[in-house]
């Protein structure tokens, strides 16, 4: 897709390839504009960060954007017309896997950066240190919140001044839903990726006892034992809530003590695992944000980090750029096989996959999920496909790698963070509110208008690519050093607002019996 240089984007449309059957306001453009650089006039109004038609397209032909298609005209397009929802439409097309011609040797640099993180004992490395209190059922859901809050109103972790806090994470599922099969797989998995998560120094995980995700079936299946620093139980065998939450206090306070007693200490990037997410995207995100991200991922890969690219629904139709990283025709048949899937899982569900982009994203200027993909996939930056993970699967591999999960927000990153996630860059252009505990979440705002209007909410203006007042390589240069920051404990924006406690949603499949 290539970088959009700031002196582009100084003008009222932006050109992404010559090949291009559209361009893209810059800026809100009146009907009978002359736009001098495609010799063509706006036949109407052209909306921030929409399309225009820069030549004649007949019905049934492609439309392309990123000279890739993103659509098939269903009427014909003139010369300088709006392109949108009213006029293009995604039909069937082949695409060309092309499987891993696009590798490359990878770059990796001599001196890899470094940030400051929480050693654990068995090698892996924090970029926090929580206690989590989680729940195998949505019956224990109260206790484990009962159990959490007791430390934000007791004021006891002011004694433990290297612990981020005590952080209950519940869910609605564990019960009316089959005890074997695929969604108790992915329940189990999920629960277990964050039982085991670097960012958590000590867990106690809360059942009611007589649910379909028993206790004991979760703990062997996904090969978890107690020990000083994870505890079970459940309501009924205790003897109730107030039983269950005096107990529940009491082994908290035990693994605070042993929590308190690590600091930060300097940890080469190759620790740091960034979960890529973008939500709120409008027609900027695949110019401004999502390339700067990857860009961000690029260096990140190079000082020996891994990416996670996700949302599955979200790449569909621009896959084959994915398939051609791969740096095996295995690693990219994972791909392809988890597209298919999710066609599987669309029909039987009567849904398909161009129910996206959202009313949101269509009024920043997104059309269909192909054009939408095409821009997601710009946060992977460019170097080769490493591996491919199911959803919450543990990621063992160091570079980009891509994790099959859905495009909705908090469930695709609760997905990055069972597999490891210790940090979340979450891009957005028409604002995002969402956070993520135990992994710190960083905003990256597509256009400087949003920025300004959610500063509040947005780590890094990505608009300055838009402004011509930096370009892609610097905002990624930007955001990598603000990783660094972050994984070293400074708050992104989310966390100052104490986002992160209501967004623990693993993904649940199946029937709800």
């Amino acid at each position: 897709m290539g970088e959009v240089t700031p002196q582009f984007i100084r003008t009222a449309t932006l050109r992404l390839n010559p090949n291009d059957d559209v361009v893209i306001a810059a800026r809100e453009i009146a009907a009978g504009t002359l736009i001098a650089a495609e010799n063509v006039t706006t036949a109407s109004r052209i909306p921030s960060g929409h399309k225009m038609a820069t030549r004649a397209i007949a019905v049934g032909e492609p439309v392309r954007r990123y000279n890739q298609i993103i659509g098939f005209a269903t009427q014909p397009i003139p010369p300088g017309a709006h392109v949108h929802t009213h006029n293009i439409e995604v039909q069937a097309f082949e695409r060309d896997y092309a499987f891993g011609t696009d590798i490359k040797p990878q770059v990796k640099v001599a001196q890899p950066a470094t940030f400051m993180g929480y050693k654990r004992a068995d090698g892996r490395v924090a970029t926090r240190n929580y206690i989590g209190v989680l729940s195998t059922v949505n019956c224990s859901a109260t206790v484990a919140k009962q159990v959490a809050d007791h430390f934000a109103r007791s004021g006891e972790l002011a004694n433990y001044p290297n612990i981020d806090g005590v952080v209950g994470l519940t869910h609605s599922a564990g019960c009316g839903m089959d005890s074997t099969g695929e969604g108790m797989d992915v329940l189990r998995r999920t629960i277990a990726g964050y039982a085991r998560h670097p960012n958590f120094a000590g867990v106690l995980i809360i059942g009611l006892g007589c649910e379909a995700n028993q206790m004991g079936a979760l703990m062997i299946a996904e090969h978890l034992a107690e020990g000083t620093q994870l505890h079970t139980m459940n309501i009924q065998d205790i003897g109730g809530t107030r039983k269950c939450i005096a107990w529940g206090v009491e082994k908290v306070k035990e693994m605070l003590v042993f929590a308190n007693q690590v600091k930060r200490e300097p940890c080469p990037a190759s620790h740091i695992t960034v979960g890529l997410q973008c939500g709120g995207s409008d027609g900027y995100s695949g110019i401004t944000a999502n390339p700067a991200l990857g860009a961000a991922v690029d260096l990140l890969v190079a000082h020996g980090g891994t990416a996670i690219l996700s949302e599955t629904p979200e790449i569909y139709g621009a896959e084959h750029l994915l398939t051609r990283r791969a740096v095996s025709r295995e690693v990219g048949e994972k791909i392809v096989t988890r597209i298919k899937w999710w066609e599987d899982y669309c029909e039987r569900n009567k849904g398909e996959m161009n129910n996206n982009p959202s009313p949101g994203n269509k009024a920043g200027g997104l059309t269909t999920i192909l054009e939408k993909s095409l821009g997601a996939v710009a946060k992977g930056g460019t170097t080769n496909l490493v591996d491919v993970y199911e959803y919450a699967q543990q990621v063992d591999k160091h570079g980009f790698v891509y994790m099959d999960t859905p495009g909705y927000d908090p469930v695709s990153a609760t997905g990055q963070v069972a597999g490891g996630a210790n940090l979340i860059c979450f891009t957005t252009g028409r604002g995002s509110a969402y956070g993520c505990i135990p992994s710190p979440s960083m905003k990256l705002a597509t256009n400087t208008p949003l920025y300004l209007k959610q500063t509040d909410d947005m780590d890094i203006n990505c608009g300055e690519i838009l402004d011509g007042s930096a370009n892609v390589q610097q905002l990624g240069q930007k955001i990598f050093e603000r990783m660094l920051e972050i994984a070293s404990g400074s708050k992104s924006k989310s966390e100052e607002w104490g986002y992160g406690h209501l967004e623990f949603a693993p993904w649940i499949i199946g029937a709800t019996m």
